[in-house]
């Protein structure tokens, strides 16, 4: 079978044309100084590659036990865990209208510069209002449809459809708000340069306010602004 994968890089400017290739790398190192590093024989080196090899077919690999035992064992393992179940995790949020897994440098320590969020946003369910004080939000949609409004100041706004495969983003505290308009789960990795998963709830910050600068603002008479959720909902529907 074949294998999907979804690359996400800290650095804007990154390239995956300019990824670092063993075989690329070794073409381009003279003979004699591969022969005297590896202390093979040039004949032997002869076999190499002369060109970078990118995507390629190759004998399947053994089993996860057999490799690990291959490459030395318990001896040479790291400290360090590279890989995250994400999607095997409790959800880290589950309300009505969607659950959100949340992985960042608290429960993997090796994301020391990135953090995630996997959204499952029900049918008729919202991301709440919110914003991200500390990063810019990408997100990749996995399944499913919706629709994103995203504010910035001075009265920049956008709103999008969006479905499966497509990608969005938003601005370091932009204002916004993802809506499921389909019949099926919205599904969305939400990714983040940063070691800690931050959001601000528009709803939270509004019941933080004294009342009468929220009547102030928005009109709002006391009893209305105290049935607003003084707590973060995260999703609503």
């Amino acid at each position: 079978d074949g294998c999907e994968f979804l690359l996400v890089f800290d650095e804007g400017q990154f390239s995956e044309d300019n990824t670092f290739l063993l075989s690329e790398w070794l073409a381009h190192t003279p003979p004699e100084i591969l022969s005297k590093n590896f202390g093979l024989d040039k004949s032997v080196l002869a076999k190499l590659p002369t060109d970078e090899l990118y995507i390629f077919p190759a004998a399947l690999p053994k089993s996860l036990e057999q490799d690990k035992a291959a490459v030395g064992g318990p001896r040479v393992q790291s400290p360090i865990q590279y890989t995250f179940r994400m999607g095997a995790m409790a959800p880290t949020i589950k309300a009505h209208g969607g659950e959100a897994r949340i992985v960042d440098s608290r429960n993997f320590p090796a994301a020391r510069n990135i953090a995630a969020g996997l959204l499952t946003i029900k049918p008729g369910g919202m991301r709440e209002l919110h914003w991200h004080p500390n990063a810019s939000e990408w997100q990749y949609y996995i399944a499913g449809k919706g629709r994103m409004t995203a504010f910035m100041p001075v009265g920049s706004a956008r709103t999008v459809d969006v479905r499966a495969n497509d990608v969005g983003y938003v601005p370091a505290v932009a204002g916004h708000y993802v809506e499921n308009t389909g019949d099926t789960d919205l599904v969305v990795l939400e990714i983040f340069k940063a070691s800690q998963f931050m959001d601000i709830s528009l709803n939270n910050w509004l019941r933080r306010l004294p009342p009468e600068m929220v009547t102030s603002h928005l009109g709002l008479d006391a009893a209305t602004i105290q049935s607003i959720p003084s707590e973060k909902i995260t999703f609503a529907g």
